[in-house]
């Protein structure tokens, strides 16, 4: 049994369920520390810090994850973060965004995510930090044989759902997840043709949830679908995964060659900063006079034994991967 990661936007959060409950008239929760959510999971004998990954279209296992951030113009890495495999992708990525902004002063203006950082926290967290976001796609969740959250329409006039009876769901509660909970009325529910495929509630009562920041997420969506949104996600594709191609195939990304959080940690910064060097060799190739591109490659090379030499056999573990 361990204690899972806390999101990084969980106090504002506290704030936000406040706030909405006091604007419906509810009463707030009582005051209740948010202690971290504890589950079962496996436990590698020999690298307990590494995390057991299940994700769809990967392989299960031990791994530990590289969280990376790279500029838009030249995909230079400005961050490299690592977690335990079951470290879900959004969690970090606030607090790292915050680290960069405020140690190297980057004035970030934009910003584009594979669809794994798709949450409501995020979302807000963009919006409050006057950053445009271009999020990837993910494809929601259903259940074969049952209606789509998408077949109940939000009236924002009325503060609930329409359901494709023709019910309003008005709002009932928000829970301390953070989700307004719409409930059906259950007497007009079972007179439904459409109970079957709508609930599998005992007492048929359909409930949809709302996220207090759905708003956010909504806004930074509609982004994806803009002549810009469709730009930046392509350039996305072409820097950081590519970045990450490149640590895998050229760096030795694919497995992790020590245990450990901090070792882990110390090989994807020096994958990191062997990347970088080749990148700003040749952005400096490109302007730097003829006599002295060659110059310019000796000093790089060199630069790169120095830095992995060190750990150039240091034995690879089949208990961890990065």
């Amino acid at each position: 049994m361990v204690a899972k990661s806390r999101a990084d936007y969980l106090d504002a959060l506290d704030q936000a369920i406040d706030g909405d409950r006091a604007a419906h008239g509810k009463a707030p929760l009582k005051a209740k520390e948010r202690a971290p959510e504890v589950k079962e999971t496996k436990v590698s004998r020999t690298d307990a810090e590494a995390g057991y990954m299940v994700r769809d279209g990967k392989p299960k296992g031990f791994f530990y994850l590289d969280h990376r951030t790279v500029d838009r113009k030249h995909a230079i890495i400005t961050d490299s973060f690592v977690t335990p495999g079951n470290v879900h992708d959004s969690i970090p990525y606030l607090g790292r965004l915050d680290r960069q902004r405020d140690r190297f002063g980057l004035d970030v203006r934009a910003v584009g995510l594979d669809a794994g950082y798709s949450t409501a926290g995020i979302c807000k967290g963009l919006e409050d930090r006057g950053i445009a976001g271009v999020i990837g796609y993910s494809r929601p969740t259903h259940r074969d044989g049952f209606l789509r959250k998408r077949d109940f329409v939000y009236d924002r006039a009325l503060d609930g759902y329409r359901c494709p009876g023709g019910q309003l769901l008005p709002y009932a509660t928000t829970n301390r997840e953070g989700y307004r909970e719409y409930k059906s009325d259950p007497t007009k529910c079972r007179a439904c043709p459409l109970l079957a495929s709508c609930t599998s509630s005992a007492n048929a009562t359909k409930v949809v949830t709302r996220h207090v920041w759905q708003d956010a997420k909504e806004r930074i969506g509609a982004n994806r679908l803009t002549p810009w949104g469709k730009r930046a996600d392509e350039r996305r594709k072409e820097t950081v995964e590519r970045s990450f191609a490149d640590a895998k195939q050229l760096h030795g990304h694919r497995y992790a060659r020590m245990r450990g959080l901090a070792k882990v940690a110390e090989q994807c910064l020096l994958a990191a900063a062997c990347q970088n060097m080749k990148k700003i060799a040749l952005i400096l190739a490109r302007t730097a006079p003829v006599t002295g591109k060659r110059r310019l490659w000796r000093l790089i090379t060199a630069l790169m034994r120095v830095v992995i030499a060190p750990h150039a056999v240091n034995p690879m573990t089949d208990a961890t991967a990065a």
